[in-house]
C-alpha cells in the first residue's frame, strides 16, 4: 500500500500487510472540543504509543521497513483529526483507525503513574478506572468530552495535581548525585582509612604476606556478600533517604529497622569522633616533631578535634553540594598518596632506607615475610580484628540513598566497584611492601656486613645488613615495629601525611553527613515517638540540619572524653550488625517467597547471604566478645521496645510475606492429619453482623476462643446486590480494624445474599480454611420474635436447622437487654457531629471577629453554609426520632452496661451447666474453657443433670466419677429427678397466653374451615402439634421453674439447646420454647453440640 494524501487512505485493513501502522491524532484545534460537548463516549484513557514525544502532534507507531511511509506522511502537510460525528467504537470510519489502542475504551493501558504511591517525589499518582467503573452498565445521562478524558489520562485535572506539580517545582532545585560521586567517591573513602598507612605494614609483618592476603581477602567477603545483599535489596523497589536503615526497616519490618537504625546513626555519629581524633593524633605527631605542643598531648588533641569537627559540622552544613566537592578533592589526595608509596617502591633505596629494613623488591625479602610470625599475644583472629574495620564503610553511598539520582542502579554499581578497588589497593600495598621490607631494623647506617663475617641466614643478611641484634632487644623500625614504614618506603613522605589527614577527615565527613540522614529517616518513620522533633529538613534537600547539631554533640563530647579506645570496638561491632541484617534481610526475602522480591540485581543467592549474616556475628565476638554482648542486649532491648510499642506502619516486610507462607504452610500440613478429639476446640462463626453492633455476643464468644479457637465475626448484607456488594467492600477493613484495635482475636466475614438465611448458609458452608473451619455457630437470642415479621422468624429457625444439616454445632446466647446496640452507635455519632459543627462554627466565628467590616455578618452565614452548618438539629430519620423520644441518657446507660458486662471481671459465683443431654460434650467443655480464663477464673461449676429420684446418689456418683475422667474440676454436682414432672398451673398459664396468638385452633372449626386456615396461615401451631409435643412443652415450662429455684442467683447460665424436629415442630413454637425456658434468668447459653466427641479421657 502506498502512501497519498487520499482521505481514504486508512480504509485498507487487510491482516497481511505488512506496512500497516497505527496512527494516534491528538487533537488541538477548537472543533474537536465544541463537538466533544454533545459526545456521550466512556472517556478516554491513555494510548499504546509509549513514545515521550509530546511537542508533536502526531504520535506514530511503525513497524520496521515503515520508515519510508511514516516519512511520507509527515511530508504530506496534513494532519487527520477526528470528526466528532463518527461514534468512538465505528470501525469503519476513518477516525477509528487514527486512535490507538485503548484510547476508544474506558479501560486505561499500562502506565507508571498508576503504580506510583501517593505524594510521590517522581511524579503525581493517577488512580486507574476502578472495577466498578468498567464493569457496571455506564450511565446514559453522564456526557464525557475527549478532552477531559484526555486530561483524566494523562494524569490532568485529577485532585491533588496542584499539590503534585508544586511538589516538581520544589523539587527543581534539589541537588542530586549520579553513582560515581554519590556512592563510588564515598564508599572508596569511607574504607579507605588510617588503616592503610599506619596498620597495614605491621599487619604483614605479624601474618606475613599469605595470611596478610587471607586476612584481606576474608574481610573482602564478608563485605563483598554484604554489598551483594545491599544491591539486591536496594534494586527491588524505589530506594528513598535513610540508607541501611530504609533496607532493613522495608525488608524485615519496623522492628529489626528501627532497634538497627538506632544504634547504626548513634555508630555513625562515635566514628566522627574516632576519626578526628585520628586526624588529631596526626598532627599531634608532627607538633611534637616541631616542638610546637600548644598545652599537651590530651588537651592538643581536644583543640584540634573540636576545631576540625566544627569546620566539618560548616562544610556539612553549607549543602551536600559542597561536602561533594570536599569529598571529591580528598579522594584525589589520597590517591595521590597511595600512588606516592608504588612510585616509591621502585626509586632505588639509599642507605639511609636500607638500614631502616627498605631494600626495594626482593624475592628472598618476599619469601622471608611470606609465613607468619606472630609476638607475644598476637595471633590470626587478634590481627584480623585489628584489620577487619578498615574494609567497612561499604554503606557510605546508600546512607545517602535520598540524594541519588537513581539509587537503583547507582548503589551497587558504586558499592561492588568500591569494594573491589579497595581490596586491590590494599592486596597490591600489602604485597608490595612485603616485598620490601624486613620485618626488623635497627635504622643504623653502620650495622653492614663486612666481609668474611657469618651471616645469620635472613634476608637482611644477603643483602649486606645484620639486624640480628633485633632477636634480643627491641628495635625501632621494619614492618614489626615502624607504624610509619609507607611514609619512609614513598617517594615523598609529606604526602603520605596528606594521605592519612585524607583519609581521617572523608571518613569523618561521610559519618557526619549518614547519621543525620539516616537518623531523619528513622524520626520520619515515628516509630520512637520522642524523636519526631528531629525529623524536621530545611531547604530544597531536606537537609536534616536538626540532626547535624545532635551529631555534632555526640562527636564534640566522645573527642572531649577522648577514651575511644574503649568505645571503639562497641561501634565496630554496631556496624558489623548492620551488615548481618542486611545479609538477613536478603536471604529472609528470598526465603519468604514473595512474589514482590523482584530484585533487579540478580547477583546474589539467598544462602550466601545467610552465610554472610552468620559470619558478620561471627566476627563480631571475634573482635571483641563482650562489645558484642552488648550490642546483642541494646538491639534486643530496641526491639522489644518497638515490639510493644507496634508503630503504625505498613511496609510490606519479608516477615509478613514469611508469616504468610508459613500459615500456608501449617494449613495445609492440618489437611494431612486427621482431627483428633484431644485436639478439639470450638471454632465459631458469630452472627454479630458488625462486630461493634453487638460487642457483648462477641465478648462472651471470644472468652471461650481467645488463644484457643477459631472465631469469625459474621455480617450478611441483605438487599439489592450492587448497594450491598459497595457497602460490604467499603466497610471490610474499617471493621477487621475494629476488632485489631479492641484487641479481639478474631476475624471478619461478610456476605452479600438475597435473604439472610441463603448468606449464612454460605457462611457455614464456604468459611474456614483446611482443618480450620467452624464447627460451631453463635447466633444471640431473637428478643423480639413476636412482633417480627413471619420471615425472619422462619429465617432464624431455619438457620438452626442448616447448622445441624451441616452437623455444626449451636450456642444461642440470651442477655436481659439484647445484643443491638446500634442505635446507640448512631446517636453517638450524630452527637458527634453535632459537636464537630459546633466547634467549626465557633472557628469560622472567630475568623470573622477581624473581619466585619469586610464582610459583616453575611461572611459568617457565607462560611457556614460552606460548612453545611444550616441546622444544628440531628436529621429527621426514623431511628433518632426512636431514640430522641425516649430518655437518651438512661437507654444508653442500659444498653451500653448490658453490653459491656462479659469485658469485666465476672464477680465470684458460679457457672450453672444443666446438662441434660449428651451431645457429645460441648455444652461441658465451652463452660471449663471459660473458667480458665483470667475473668471467669473465680466462678466455679455446678453440674446440673437429669436423674431418677430413687437413684440419685448413685448417679451423682457416676457423673462425678466421668467428670474425674474428664480432668474438669466442679464444685458441686446436683441430679434433679423432677423434670418431668409437670409445672405448675401459672407456668404452664404464662406458656399458653404466648403461643395463643399463634394458634389456629383447627379442633374448634369444621373440617373445610379447618383446611382453609391450614393453607391459608401455615405457620401457625396447630391443636394437633400442639398435642403430639406437649410433653416436651411441659419440660421447657417446667424447666424455667427449676432454673428459677436453682440457678437464679448464677453468673452464667450453659443450658441443653432442645432441638426441634423438622417438620414436627413449628417455628413458631420452638421460639415458645427457647423464650420460657430462659425467661427471667441471668445470662444463658443455650448449647447443643453435633453428637460427636470432644471430649475424651483416654491420653
Amino acid at each position: 500500500m502506498s502512501l497519498n494524501n487520499s482521505s481514504n487512505i486508512f480504509l485498507d485493513s487487510v491482516p497481511s500487510n505488512t506496512n500497516r501502522f497505527q496512527v494516534n491524532v491528538i487533537n488541538e484545534n477548537h472543533e474537536s472540543s465544541a463537538a466533544a460537548n454533545d459526545n456521550t463516549d466512556p472517556p478516554h484513557y491513555e494510548e499504546t504509543s509509549f513514545g515521550d514525544e509530546a511537542q508533536k502532534r502526531l504520535r506514530i507507531s511503525f513497524r520496521p521497513g515503515n520508515q519510508e511511509c511514516y516519512d511520507n506522511f509527515l511530508q504530506s502537510g496534513e494532519t487527520a483529526k477526528t470528526d466528532a460525528s463518527f461514534h468512538a467504537y465505528d470501525s469503519h470510519t476513518n477516525t477509528y483507525y487514527l486512535q490507538t489502542f485503548g484510547h476508544n475504551t474506558m479501560d486505561a493501558v499500562p502506565k507508571i503513574e498508576y503504580y506510583r504511591n501517593t505524594g510521590s517525589i517522581s511524579g503525581p499518582k493517577v488512580n486507574r478506572p476502578s472495577l466498578l467503573e468498567i464493569h457496571e452498565q455506564l450511565a446514559k445521562n453522564v456526557a464525557v468530552t475527549p478532552s477531559s478524558a484526555d486530561r483524566v489520562a494523562n494524569g490532568d485535572g485529577i485532585p491533588g495535581d496542584e499539590q503534585a506539580e508544586n511538589k516538581e517545582d520544589d523539587q527543581a532545585g534539589v541537588v542530586k548525585f549520579g553513582w560515581v560521586k554519590g556512592v563510588l567517591v564515598r564508599c572508596m573513602l569511607n574504607i579507605w582509612g588510617v588503616m592503610l598507612f599506619i596498620r597495614l605494614s605491621w599487619i604483614v609483618g605479624e601474618a606475613g604476606i599469605g595470611l596478610g592476603v587471607l586476612i584481606i581477602l576474608l574481610s573482602t567477603m564478608v563485605t563483598s556478600i554484604t554489598g551483594l545483599s545491599t544491591s539486591a535489596i536496594a534494586t527491588n523497589g524505589f530506594v528513598r533517604g535513610g540508607g541501611a536503615y530504609y533496607l532493613i526497616s522495608r525488608s524485615l519490618g519496623p522492628e529489626f529497622g528501627g532497634s538497627i537504625g538506632l544504634i547504626f546513626a548513634f555508630a555513625n555519629a562515635v566514628a566522627v569522633a574516632m576519626y578526628v581524633v585520628g586526624f588529631a593524633e596526626t598532627v599531634v605527631d608532627l607538633l611534637k616533631e616541631s616542638d610546637s605542643m600548644m598545652v599537651d598531648p590530651t588537651n592538643d588533641i581536644r583543640i584540634i578535634g573540636s576545631i576540625t569537627v566544627v569546620i566539618l559540622l560548616g562544610i556539612s552544613v553549607a549543602g551536600m553540594e559542597w561536602e561533594a566537592k570536599a569529598q571529591v578533592i580528598l579522594l584525589v589526595i589520597l590517591l595521590i598518596a597511595i600512588a606516592n608509596f608504588f612510585i616509591g617502591t621502585v626509586i632505588p633505596s639509599n642507605n639511609e632506607k636500607k638500614s631502616r629494613g627498605f631494600f626495594n623488591y626482593q624475592a628472598s625479602i618476599f619469601a622471608e615475610n611470606f609465613g607468619p610470625r606472630f609476638t607475644k599475644g598476637e595471633g590470626f583472629f587478634s590481627v584480623f580484628a585489628i584489620f577487619f574495620p578498615a574494609a567497612t564503610g561499604i554503606l557510605a553511598g546508600a546512607n545517602i540513598s535520598g540524594d541519588l539520582e537513581d539509587p537503583q542502579d547507582a548503589i551497587p554499581r558504586g558499592t561492588m566497584l568500591a569494594i573491589f578497588i579497595t581490596t586491590v589497593a590494599y592486596l597490591g600495598v600489602a604485597i608490595c611492601v612485603g616485598a620490601c621490607v624486613v620485618r626488623d631494623a635497627t635504622g643504623n647506617m653502620n650495622d653492614t656486613i663486612i666481609s668474611g663475617m657469618n651471616c645469620n641466614g635472613s634476608a637482611a643478611c644477603g643483602l649486606g645488613y645484620d639486624f640480628s641484634r633485633c632477636r634480643h632487644e627491641p628495635c625501632q623500625y621494619g614492618l614489626m615495629n615502624n607504624f610509619q614504614v609507607m611514609s619512609m618506603v614513598s617517594g615523598f613522605g609529606p604526602l603520605i601525611t596528606a594521605g592519612i589527614f585524607s583519609a581521617t577527615l572523608s571518613s569523618a565527613l561521610a559519618s557526619l553527613v549518614s547519621a543525620p540522614k539516616v537518623f531523619q529517616a528513622l524520626c520520619k518513620d515515628n516509630i520512637y515517638k520522642a524523636l519526631q522533633f528531629f525529623a524536621k529538613g530545611y531547604g530544597k534537600n531536606n537537609e536534616p540540619l536538626r540532626g547535624y547539631i545532635l551529631t555534632f554533640l555526640i562527636a564534640m563530647a566522645f573527642i572531649l572524653i577522648a577514651e575511644l579506645n574503649t568505645i571503639a570496638p562497641i561501634i565496630s561491632n554496631f556496624f558489623l550488625a548492620s551488615y548481618a541484617l542486611i545479609n538477613f534481610s536478603c536471604f529472609h526475602a528470598s526465603y519468604a517467597k514473595s512474589p514482590g522480591w523482584r530484585p533487579a540485581y540478580g547477583i546474589y543467592n539467598m544462602w550466601v547471604s545467610l552465610f554472610g549474616a552468620v559470619l558478620c556475628c561471627a566476627v563480631m565476638f571475634v573482635i571483641n566478645w563482650w562489645a558484642a554482648v552488648i550490642t546483642y542486649v541494646i538491639e534486643f532491648f530496641l526491639y522489644v521496645y518497638v515490639t510493644y510499642k507496634k508503630p503504625d506502619v505498613n511496609w510490606g516486610s519479608s516477615t509478613q510475606a514469611l508469616s504468610y507462607v508459613s500459615a500456608l504452610d501449617n494449613a495445609l500440613e492440618l489437611t494431612t492429619v486427621e482431627d483428633h478429639v484431644k485436639n478439639f476446640r470450638p471454632q465459631c462463626i458469630v452472627l454479630t453482623g458488625g462486630p461493634m453492633t453487638r460487642p457483648a455476643l462477641l465478648d462472651i464468644t471470644h472468652a471461650f476462643t481467645k488463644n484457643s479457637g477459631l472465631c469469625i465475626c459474621c455480617e450478611v448484607f441483605v438487599g439489592p446486590r450492587k448497594l450491598c456488594v459497595k457497602e460490604m467492600n467499603g466497610g471490610m477493613a474499617k471493621k477487621q480494624a475494629w476488632l485489631i484495635k479492641n484487641k479481639i482475636k478474631a476475624f471478619y466475614a461478610a456476605v452479600a445474599a438475597d435473604c439472610f438465611r441463603d448468606g449464612v448458609r454460605s457462611l457455614l458452608q464456604a468459611s474456614g480454611l483446611g482443618r480450620m473451619k467452624p464447627n460451631t455457630l453463635v447466633i444471640g437470642y431473637k428478643k423480639n420474635w413476636r412482633k417480627a415479621p413471619l420471615t425472619e422468624i422462619e429465617n432464624y429457625v431455619g438457620i438452626i436447622h442448616d447448622a445441624f444439616d451441616f452437623e455444626i454445632g449451636v450456642v444461642i446466647v440470651r442477655i436481659s437487654q439484647g445484643f443491638d446496640i446500634s442505635q446507640v452507635l448512631q446517636v453517638q455519632e450524630e452527637l458527634e457531629r453535632l459537636e464537630q459543627e459546633r466547634l467549626a462554627l465557633e472557628a469560622t466565628i472567630k475568623d470573622n471577629e477581624c473581619e466585619e467590616e469586610s464582610g459583616g455578618i453575611r461572611g459568617l452565614f457565607k462560611k457556614a453554609g460552606k460548612l453545611n452548618i444550616t441546622k444544628t438539629t440531628p436529621k429527621k430519620d426514623g431511628s433518632i426520632n426512636t431514640i430522641q423520644s425516649m430518655h437518651v441518657g438512661e437507654f444508653n446507660q442500659k444498653l451500653v452496661e448490658a453490653s459491656t458486662q462479659f469485658k469485666k471481671k465476672q464477680e465470684k459465683g458460679t457457672i450453672d451447666v444443666w446438662w441434660l443431654f449428651d451431645d457429645g460434650g460441648l455444652t461441658l467443655l465451652i463452660p471449663y474453657i471459660l473458667t480458665l480464663r483470667k475473668k471467669w477464673k473465680d466462678c466455679k461449676l455446678r453440674i446440673y443433670v437429669g436423674g431418677k429420684i430413687n437413684r440419685i446418689e448413685e448417679e451423682k456418683i457416676a457423673m462425678a466419677s466421668l467428670l474425674s475422667k474428664f480432668r474438669i474440676k466442679f464444685a458441686d454436682i446436683h441430679i434433679i429427678g423432677d423434670i418431668n414432672i409437670k409445672p405448675n398451673k401459672e407456668s404452664w398459664k404464662v406458656f399458653e397466653e404466648m403461643i395463643e396468638p399463634y394458634r389456629l385452633h383447627e379442633s374448634c372449626k369444621d373440617l373445610t374451615t379447618a383446611e382453609k386456615l391450614k393453607r391459608e396461615t401455615p405457620w401457625k401451631i396447630t391443636d394437633a402439634e400442639l398435642e403430639a409435643v406437649k410433653e416436651k412443652s411441659y419440660r421447657q415450662v417446667r424447666l424455667n421453674e427449676l432454673l428459677q429455684e436453682h440457678s437464679r442467683a448464677a453468673n452464667l447460665i450453659v443450658l441443653s439447646l432442645p432441638v426441634a424436629r423438622k417438620g414436627s415442630i413449628s417455628d413458631l413454637l420452638y421460639m415458645a420454647w427457647l423464650e420460657i425456658l430462659t425467661k427471667n434468668l441471668p445470662p444463658v447459653l443455650l448449647v447443643r453440640g453435633n453428637h460427636k466427641n470432644v471430649l475424651t479421657f483416654y491420653s
